[in-house]
């Protein structure tokens, strides 16, 4: 792991993704969407039905967060992840149709980890517990879809330096697997 981030810039190729190892400090700079598990269902009930999906997913990072209010003079509150697991149901749908990352904390399944191998996608962990760090990086808030959500609605963020880890690469490396082997007492 050198000590500069590898930084990436919205929408990602699959040549953006396949450099990045588990392990790999990243900056995100760009578009990336909000999105929680009652937003993915939405999703992943329009696609069932045939229909358009109200944001692009091809190149997309989504990030799993539902961000407190904002207080005056800011574009957005505390931005911290939501626990990643409950997205697993439709996570893999959405990297069929392009998506390359995911940003959130915990851990994923393993069928969502193999489809990354397959679809070229990685799965980030946001700093945990810096939720007011995230909000920095973030330089634009708009809600686009599922207003009644709440804090739940799909928000495009457009945001600057947004720090993470990648947890889960396209080769099947798990950093939290990896990480507790290498501090393991044989």
């Amino acid at each position: 792991m050198g000590n500069h981030p590898i930084h990436l810039e919205t929408p990602l190729s699959d040549q953006d993704i396949e450099i990045l190892k588990a392990g790999d400090r990243v900056t995100i700079s760009g578009i990336l969407y909000t999105a929680r598990d009652a937003a993915h269902k939405r999703l992943i009930e329009l696609l069932e039905a045939g229909k358009d999906l109200p944001i692009p997913v091809q190149g997309q990072v989504i990030y799993y967060v539902g961000p407190s209010p904002a207080s005056p003079g800011r574009v957005i509150g505390a931005a911290g992840p939501t626990t990643s697991y409950r997205m697993d149901p439709y996570a893999i749908k959405l990297m069929q149709l392009g998506l390359k990352g995911m940003i959130g904390k915990g851990k994923r399944a393993p069928e969502v980890k193999e489809a990354m191998v397959k679809y070229k996608a990685v799965y980030m962990a946001a700093v945990g517990g810096a939720g007011a760090l995230m909000a920095q990086a973030i330089k634009e808030a708009r809600i686009v879809a599922y207003e009644d959500l709440g804090p739940e609605a799909i928000r495009q963020l457009r945001v600057e330096n947004l720090p993470a880890i990648v947890v889960n690469d396209t080769l099947g490396n798990d950093l939290y697997i990896e990480g507790q082997q290498k501090y393991m007492i044989e």
